[in-house]
Parts: structure tokens; sequence; C-alpha cells
């Protein structure tokens, strides 16, 4: 039985589907399909119930996952120890970051690892919390910083920063440059613009109007912190936006008001709740220790 028949093995049943488990491995869906039949084969039994859509783990399959994980997460740790005795740290780390944090600087942190560790191969992608998240827990990433509101399955957070939710308006708009902060109720009827939905912003938005129990209109979305920005400037909406996001150059000649309410905006590193981090996944989280992100 090879480590590589488990690993394709293991990302067929999260997956549930053989072309996506190949994409992810970035291996032909040949390769992954003929582990899997030599598991079978070897084991003697069927793993998967396939149909055209996707495919099912057997009673037999559910069995094998448990052990898959546990030995591939043996090997890791196998690897690691053997790397630590000779003062060596290598392999790969994945980091996940939306865009735009203001309270995460991800370059310069992922420049600085490098210099420290440059015989770890780096890889990013940024997209919205909700995606990172659902990484996270599959093991496709090492490390996010993630926009959260509270408790997620199979993940683990670790908090960096919190700011407030802030009304961003033309200068020329009725509620721009208000002493104190404006309630939600006061922005029923308002036109936004917003952030997609699987963004930590637009997610800490949507809570907080729905807190207040009031219904709000979103007619632009756009899936870009600048483009947002040019659309408030050219009247076409207002936003909320966590504080940090007003600082920007772009938001230069904007008005921003801060929006009342309990709702905050929640910046974590989230790292997988199975096994523990890699080496290199805890040495960046020691980075993040000792220092202001």
């Amino acid at each position: 039985m090879e480590l590589r028949h488990l690993e394709h093995f293991v990302a067929v049943a999260e997956e549930q589907h053989f072309t996506h488990a190949a994409e992810r491995l970035r291996v032909a869906q040949s390769g992954v399909s003929a582990s899997v039949r030599a598991l079978e084969r070897e084991l003697g039994a069927d793993l998967f119930l396939r149909t055209t859509r996707r495919v099912g783990l057997t009673d037999a399959g559910r069995a094998l996952l448990v052990e898959a994980r546990r030995t591939l997460a043996c090997a890791a740790a196998a690897r690691e120890a053997v790397a630590a005795v000779q003062g060596l740290m290598g392999g790969t780390l994945s980091v996940g970051t939306e865009q735009c944090m203001g309270t995460v600087d991800a370059a310069a942190l992922l420049a600085s690892f490098h210099a420290r560790h440059p015989q770890v191969e780096v890889h990013m992608e940024q997209a919205g919390s909700g995606r990172l998240l659902e990484q996270v827990r599959r093991g496709e990433l090492d490390v996010a910083f993630v926009v959260h509101d509270g408790l997620h399955e199979g993940v683990r957070l670790r908090r960096v920063a919190e700011e407030p939710l802030m009304l961003l308006c033309r200068a020329d708009h009725p509620l721009a440059g208000i002493g104190g902060p404006v309630p939600a109720a006061r922005l029923a009827g308002e036109v936004f613009v917003d952030l997609h939905p699987d963004w930590g912003a637009r997610r800490a938005a949507d809570l907080a109007f729905a807190d207040a129990g009031v219904a709000r209109k979103v007619a632009l979305q756009v899936n870009d912190v600048y483009t947002l920005l040019d659309l408030v400037s050219r009247g076409l909406g207002a936003a909320v936006v966590p504080r940090p996001v007003t600082l920007k150059e772009q938001a230069r000649g904007l008005s921003a008001v801060p929006l009342a309410g309990p709702t905050r905006w929640k910046v974590a590193v989230a790292v997988p709740a199975a096994g523990q981090p890699t080496a290199a996944a805890r040495a960046l989280l020691a980075m993040i220790d000792h220092q202001d992100c």
C-alpha cells in the first residue's frame, strides 16, 4: 500500500469527484483512478459508490478514510522529525488570504518567511473567506488569514485583529460627516455597493443589518475593493466596510461614519483542526505571534 495511493483516495473522498480530486492534486485523472483501483484490489473491497455525478464512500471506504488520514499525518510527522534532526526545513507552505485586509500584510510576512526559510516552497491563494475556510478544513491550505463570524467546524482560529464597521459614502451624502455612529435602521432604503457574499467583509455587513432587523438593497456586487471604492465615489451607492478600507488612498475624499451596533470585522489565522501544523506552518505562526501583522 503506497502513501500516494492513500493521498489520492483521501482527495477523492473529500471532493466526492474524481476529476475535482485530480485537479486538487494536480495529477491526471487516470492516475487517481488507477490509485483507487489498486487500493480496492489490495483490500478486496469497493471503496466508493460511483454515479455519473459524484462518488460516495462505502462502509469500507469510510473505515479506510479514518486510517488513511492518520497514516498520512504520521508520515508527514516522520519526515519533519528527520528534517529537524538535520536542522533543515523543506516542503511546501500553502497560505490563503482575502484581498486588502489592512490588518495583515501577507506579502511582507511571506517575504520575511522566504528570507528565513528559502528551501520552503511557498504558495499563496487569494479568495473570499468562505472559500478559504473550506480549503483549510479540507487540508488544502496550511494557514489562511480570514474574516470570521464565530466557530467553524474543522478549523481552529487564532485572533489577529478586530475593527469596527463603517458607512462609506460621498461627501454630498445626507449622512456624511454626522457626529455619532449611524444605526442600521437609519439606512433602510439606502442603495448599497458591496462585495460578493463569500467575502468576510460582506458577511459582517449582512450580519450587522440582520441583527438590527433591517433589510438592505445591494444593487452592485463586485469582487474587488478598489472597484467598490470607485463605484461609491461615482455616487452609485454607499458601502459598509471595515475601518481599514476607509484609510486607503482610493477612499480619500469619501466620508466614513461609524456604524452603530455590536457587529465587528474580525480577522483570524485559520489552521486545520485535525492533526498538527507542519513545521513550515508552525514557523509562520511563530512569526505572526512575534510581530504586528
